[in-house]
């Protein structure tokens, strides 16, 4: 039998896809697992997107759109970014794809030659690094700490560019620390960035979601940032339409085009229900999102003080998206029943055995210190959860 393609036996599966998959199997069987591991709002999907979306099935709304997405959800997106986030586009600069997953792999297709380097910040999303081989590029990373509250600076930037740097991978709110940059702390960035030649890619899925008076703020807004800056977002995370798969990429025309050629060739438009749906979500204002803020709020506060009383675990305050990132480094090199701690991935394995609570080993995120841990769920498990955790932890010793 011929050998199988190189380049896809170097991308590993996405590690929180497979843990899902693995806590729906283990329920499947009768067993009583809390999971923490999806990036799933528990919430359903707003009334009036789900009516819009019954509309167009009812109006043969059925058929292909064009690549890019239909004239209807382009304008919306345009209007969404005009007046959100002081971004200015035309139809031409835009891209709909199947989710913004989908959306940051076609542009990172289209930015990347072999050889080309991309910067990300570490802790980073699972997708990114394999995203990156896919493109034929290497990663670089900057490592940031929770006592940084996992933010890089200007400095640690700066050393991080190099000549082969194509792309700057920029995340926030952030996937999985939940870290949210200021208005002030991406103008310091963009200082260094505005004296290279490099792209933006700014992945801002969790814009909705932010907390403590925080305000999102697009870094491609900023003027001489503009034509190098491609935003990343759609209507999963914001809108608890996860499973309807629209994202959408937005910048520089030569960019898009190519994401779009490439598109043309994969999967071709997004689902034409789908783009209805979200024509509905971006143009009709709903108090309900306000609402599932208020509830990941009250959720984020009552985990992060039931954590940091755990002794051997420091959790810091995320201020936006919906996961705790936490420190449990402490007890590595603990043992009960035969197991021994060594690593994120173990303490992971040892609490879904022990206690069937499933959590996101920090290493699939860059970080083996830690593990994420989704609120995106019940008010409910949240507390079972945190109970089994207590529990399992103190059994280590």
């Amino acid at each position: 039998m011929s050998s199988l393609s190189e380049l896809l036996l170097n991308v590993g599966e996405s590690r929180t896809m497979a843990l899902s998959a693995l806590i729906k199997k283990l329920r499947a069987e009768g067993n009583d697992v809390l999971s923490f591991t999806a990036g799933e709002p528990d919430f359903d999907t707003p009334e009036f997107i789900k009516k819009a979306a019954i509309k167009a099935i009812h109006g043969n709304f059925t058929r292909y759109t064009a690549n890019e997405g239909s004239p209807e959800l382009l304008k919306a997106i345009i209007e969404k970014f005009s007046k959100d986030n002081d971004l200015h586009f035309e139809q031409k600069n835009i891209l709909v794809s199947s989710g913004a997953k989908h959306a940051i792999y076609n542009v990172l297709m289209a930015l990347c030659n072999p050889g080309d380097e991309v910067i990300y910040q570490s802790p980073y999303w699972v997708s990114y690094p394999e995203m990156v081989k896919l493109a034929g590029a290497r990663s670089v990373t900057i490592e940031t700490h929770a006592e940084q509250n996992f933010k890089i600076t200007p400095d640690l930037l700066e050393k991080a560019i190099t000549p082969k740097t194509k792309v700057f991978l920029f995340n926030t709110p952030s996937n999985p620390t939940g870290a949210v940059y200021s208005k002030e702390e991406i103008l310091a960035l963009a200082e260094v960035l505005k004296k290279k030649d490099i792209f933006i890619v700014s992945d801002e899925i969790y814009e909705k979601i932010v907390f403590d008076n925080e305000k999102h703020f697009a870094i491609g807004s900023i003027e001489e940032l503009r034509d190098k800056t491609i935003t990343i977002n759609g209507v999963s995370k914001a809108y608890a339409m996860t499973g309807w798969r629209i994202g959408y990429a937005a910048g520089n025309e030569n960019v898009i085009r190519l994401a779009r050629n490439l598109q043309s060739h994969s999967t071709s438009n997004a689902c034409s229900i789908s783009q209805a749906a979200t024509v509905a979500a971006l143009t009709q204002h709903s108090e309900e999102i306000e609402k599932m803020v208020v509830s990941f709020q009250k959720r984020r506060d009552f985990i992060v003080e039931e954590l940091n009383r755990i002794d051997g675990i420091h959790c810091p305050l995320p201020k936006g998206a919906f996961y705790i990132f936490f420190d449990v480094g402490k007890f590595y090199g603990k043992t009960t029943n035969h197991t021994t701690i060594f690593d994120s991935s173990s303490f992971c394995d040892y609490l879904l055995k022990e206690e069937l609570v499933g959590l996101v080993p920090g290493i699939a995120f860059g970080n083996d210190n830690c593990v994420r841990m989704s609120y995106a769920c019940s008010y409910e498990e949240i507390f079972a959860g945190i109970t089994r955790i207590k529990r399992a932890v103190k059994k280590l010793v």
